[in-house]
């Protein structure tokens, strides 16, 4: 829908499906862009899901299929963009972390370690990056509307909206101009940063 819409405005811009975690995938993708376009400059690691429930009732299939999304598909997609952007000797690289990664949530023990997992993988990615002009960030989302969110009851809505400075739900806008930024040459200094986009619910 985004890349239609993307065309639709004048724009240049296709969508190409994979597994994330497919290692196998994840190439075949990337030499198709790469036949394409030469090259890739940026990479966000944004896939996401949650499989919620209190610890003890938990099974060991719903821990492990959240980290293995959530965690092991950075190894798979930036063990693949590296190499790469280091022969270009550039790259901008972010991964979408969470606020729950740092205040936790009651039913999400597994989620929250994945997204905190995230925070440690991008400040330590960052140190061997830097030399080669690729920079490494993560982005922690607060409350956002989108279809993961579209599925709460109103009154719960209600009540994380009043526990956020700005008054109001993050839109997908609003991540788009975060992302925007990281991915920018102008935030060629920005490197190793979590960067908390909760309209104030948390500082960091």
């Amino acid at each position: 829908i985004v890349a239609d819409t993307i065309v639709a405005a004048g724009g240049s811009a296709e969508a190409l499906a994979c597994h994330v975690g497919d290692l196998e995938q994840i190439k075949s993708t990337f030499s198709t862009i790469s036949e394409q376009h030469g090259k890739l400059d940026i990479l966000v690691n944004n896939a996401g899901i949650i499989r919620d429930r209190s610890f003890l009732k938990m099974s060991r299939d719903e821990w492990d299929r959240v980290i293995d999304v959530n965690i092991n598909s950075l190894y798979v997609t930036t063990r693949t963009v590296l190499p790469h952007m280091k022969e270009a000797k550039y790259g901008r690289i972010i991964n979408a972390s969470s606020i729950n990664a740092f205040q936790g949530a009651f039913g999400q023990a597994n989620y929250a370690a994945s997204k905190a997992a995230i925070a440690g993988f991008t400040r330590a990615l960052c140190k061997e990056t830097g030399r080669y002009n690729i920079t490494v960030n993560a982005v922690a989302p607060g409350f956002i509307k989108s279809e993961m969110t579209a599925s709460i009851p109103p009154e719960i809505v209600k009540a994380g909206i009043a526990m956020i400075p700005v008054g109001r739900i993050g839109t997908p806008e609003d991540m788009g101009h975060v992302y925007l930024f990281l991915a920018s040459k102008e935030a060629s200094f920005v490197s190793g940063i979590v960067l908390h986009a909760n309209g104030g619910a948390m500082t960091m």
